[in-house]
């Protein structure tokens, strides 16, 4: 047993002002933060990001924050409705896509128009400058946290590939958002728009003969088993599309946090979390397309001179954009032109 001395003593006191305000805490969390997104817990998304940022903001907290994730829904609601859901503080954070709300968030979604899309990591990074100089007024009541997309789109087909234009002559298609659909409707295809949820139902029950969307959301829906075929663009071609995704938190929450415990969620949100979130959709890219791999299906090539026409058919649906935007007192035509240049630069 040590006797306790004033030596003893003054070395305790010693120590505890040395420690760090954090671990100082009660173990019990000051803040929880209740994230919200609409994805089965077996998706990557979830597994390999949200649980792992969850850990780490309560790690830096010393504990103070735990994050409790909600998927598939669980709160309630559809997924259009999530910015709304955090805006009304329904819950605190959110994970989701300016597409479900068409024309709510132009900027954040101008990046889901065709061919607006290198790669996942360099795409996010482009989109995250693209918010920070055009988009800064758009989520107003919510404090953004970070902005990304995924890798660009294949086309997944249940029949028959698609290498050509007229392969996609009257194919009935799952479009992931308005521009691409009016751009694959350009080419000949008979496009229909839901959420990915139900895309299950519509390729189960041959409602649609398949869909354009990123290897990475192969495993959750088993994609692999619902389609045969594959197609994706030539390497050297941009991809066909990418939805962007904005990781988005309640602007009250955020602020009613003390200093240190916003210094926390500063020091994990911001372009460095857009880059990453993007590099991991990377990973989660190669993963999806190792499943329908070895499913056995066939995965063909569209070439790169045919990805050219194609773009030029898509030249008409810049334009709209261009105007839309134009209509909400934006300059399209720099906000479009600026994106080009983010992912040439990248």
């Amino acid at each position: 047993m040590t006797t306790f001395t004033r030596r003893t003593a003054l070395t305790a006191i010693g120590a505890a002002l040395a420690t760090p305000a954090f671990l100082k805490r009660a173990n019990a969390a000051e803040v929880t933060l209740r994230l919200h997104h609409f994805l089965p817990a077996i998706a990557p998304m979830h597994s390999r990001f949200f649980e792992p940022w969850a850990a780490e903001l309560k790690e830096a907290s010393g504990g103070a924050i735990d994050v409790q994730i909600f998927p598939s829904m669980q709160l309630g609601g559809k997924p259009p409705q999530l910015a709304d859901q955090v805006r009304q503080g329904i819950c605190d954070i959110a994970w989701t896509l300016p597409v479900y709300t068409p024309d709510r968030f132009p900027v954040a979604e101008t990046m889901s128009n065709p061919f607006l899309v290198t790669n996942a990591e360099k795409t996010s990074v482009a989109m995250h400058k693209l918010m920070d100089e055009f988009g800064q007024n758009e989520y107003r009541g919510m404090k953004p946290l970070a902005f990304h997309t995924h890798d660009g789109g294949k086309l997944h087909t249940r029949n028959a590939p698609v290498t050509s234009q007229a392969d996609l002559k009257g194919l009935k298609l799952r479009a992931p958002n308005q521009a691409t659909g009016q751009m694959l409707s350009a080419l000949g295809a008979e496009v229909v728009f839901f959420p990915v949820t139900d895309m299950v139902v519509g390729l189960s029950n041959g409602v649609i003969d398949g869909c354009c969307l990123p290897y990475e959301v192969v495993p959750a829906f088993k994609l692999q088993e619902l389609t045969s075929f594959t197609s994706a663009p030539a390497p050297a071609a941009r991809g066909l599309y990418a939805n962007t995704f904005s990781l988005i938190m309640n602007q009250a929450n955020y602020e009613s946090l003390s200093d240190d415990l916003r210094g926390v969620i500063d020091a994990h949100s911001g372009i460095g979390l857009s880059q990453r979130i993007g590099k991991q959709f990377e990973g989660f890219e190669a993963f999806g397309k190792s499943m329908v791999e070895k499913q056995g299906n066939e995965i063909v090539e569209i070439p790169a001179a045919e990805i050219e026409k194609w773009q030029s058919e898509a030249e008409p649906v810049y334009a709209v954009w261009i105007e839309k935007l134009n209509g909400m007192g934006h300059d399209g035509a720099a906000i479009l032109a600026r994106a080009n240049e983010l992912l040439d630069a990248g």
